[in-house]
């Protein structure tokens, strides 16, 4: 893979990760909005918040660095891990060093700074929703580090662009298929949306981890949580879907935004049409799901 290819796969995948999810959030608000016989903003009205947002003046709760600084790791760490998705081809931007076990380590760092802004801004509210989200965080990342090791005993690589390549050519087999399943179960989880939206809970505690948040950084925890929608749509169309392949970089883009369009559209769903779950509602789910999942690294194991 040369450099010319990388820099422009690079700069397709912040592009569709980062500088579309708000068009993608307002696509969903729009869809949740008809659902609900409302009108509702128009599709680009998640660019004009941010924008807004940015232009707002920046309150301080506290004067802990770390309620300063993890908004925009937040943000950083997204566009980070968007490069080790497969999206003009089968093989990502940064695949030479960018195996399972990185791509795990980034997308926590996500979460965690989220937690890490709310925890710093000494809100009580705010406590409450970081540790919801904390337990939420253990118990649903499993499920896809799970999923992702299966392909990578499959395709005898750690390299995500190696599982990429040998499911595609190979085939769906049993194990991969359960991983799959389990990948799409937990994808809401993923992406922290209704019922699983439990760490901001307007109704209940304020929009929780948000709640301190103004300004420039309260833009960035909304851009993040918009980008991580695309960023886990993509893993799951690109990496346990991954067909069909062209051999055009840019027809492969156009499926995949075909591809995470659906995935969005469905998602939205679900958030339309279901209640929020309690926490312990949903770290039922998650954990069974985790344990559910974990056959199939026996599967894989045995080469089924």
């Amino acid at each position: 893979m040369n450099l010319k290819f990388i820099i422009y796969s690079s700069i397709v995948n912040i592009f569709v990760v980062l500088l579309l999810s708000p068009f993608f959030d307002g696509f969903t608000r729009k869809v949740r909005a008809l659902i609900q016989s409302r009108v509702g903003p128009p599709p680009f009205q998640s660019y004009y918040d941010i924008v807004k947002l940015m232009g707002k003046e920046d309150l301080k709760s506290t004067i802990n660095p770390l309620f300063r600084l993890s908004p925009y790791l937040s943000v950083v760490s997204i566009g980070m891990a968007s490069l080790l998705i497969p999206i003009t081809g089968l093989i990502p931007p940064l695949n030479f060093w960018g195996d399972i076990f990185l791509f795990i380590y980034i997308i926590t760092v996500v979460g965690i700074a989220i937690i890490i802004t709310a925890s710093a801004s000494e809100n009580p509210f705010a406590y409450i929703g970081a540790s919801r989200k904390m337990m939420l965080h253990l118990s649903v990342e499993p499920i896809l580090a799970i999923a992702l090791i299966t392909g990578a005993i499959n395709a005898g690589s750690f390299k995500i662009g190696e599982i990429v390549t040998w499911y595609y050519s190979n085939g769906p087999n049993v194990s991969m298929l359960l991983a799959t399943v389990c990948v799409f179960l937990s994808l809401q989880a993923l992406i922290g949306k209704i019922p699983f939206d439990i760490s901001e809970a307007e109704q209940e505690i304020a929009e929780g981890v948000l709640i301190e948040l103004s300004g420039p950084k309260y833009a960035c925890v909304k851009w993040a949580n918009m980008s991580r929608q695309v960023l886990f749509c993509l893993v799951f169309t690109q990496i346990f879907v991954p067909w069909t392949h062209l051999e055009n970089s840019l027809l492969n883009t156009g499926i995949a935004l075909i591809k995470v369009t659906a995935l969005v559209f469905v998602s939205t769903l679900i958030e339309a049409l279901n209640p929020r779950l309690r926490i312990d509602q949903a770290l039922k789910y998650n954990l069974t799901l985790a344990l559910f999942s974990l056959t199939s690294i026996f599967l894989a194991l045995l080469g089924v």
